[in-house]
């Protein structure tokens, strides 16, 4: 899906509500809840943390979860977990660069 500047605003909304709290509000890891439940999480802002990944393997763990993180799947619709794909990468300033049709998730676009 192609980012837009209302998907991406739509993503915000969700984001602020059901990410932050551990990605921290500008995706940097350092969310409010971070410490006190033991996490570590990935600064975004750094081109490393997301080398590598394809936006299928980032919508596939928006939608199961990963780790101690709920997955979206049951609460959001498909549309808004890609437009949170678009925003991920839009935090991490690489754009929707890095695409496989091998990942199971991007095949399902």
């Amino acid at each position: 899906m192609k980012s837009s500047p209302e998907g991406l605003a739509e993503a915000r909304r969700v984001f602020k509500y059901d990410c932050a709290m551990c990605h921290g509000a500008g995706g940097d890891g350092k969310g409010e809840i971070v410490e006190s439940m033991q996490l570590t999480m990935h600064d975004w802002h750094d081109p490393a943390a997301l080398e590598g990944k394809t936006d299928g393997e980032i919508y596939y763990i928006i939608t199961k979860g990963k780790g101690k993180m709920m997955g979206e799947g049951d609460r959001q619709p498909e549309k808004l977990r890609w437009n949170l794909v678009n925003l991920v990468r839009s935090m991490a300033g690489k754009g929707a660069q890095a695409k496989s049709p091998a990942s199971p998730a991007a095949t399902s676009r």
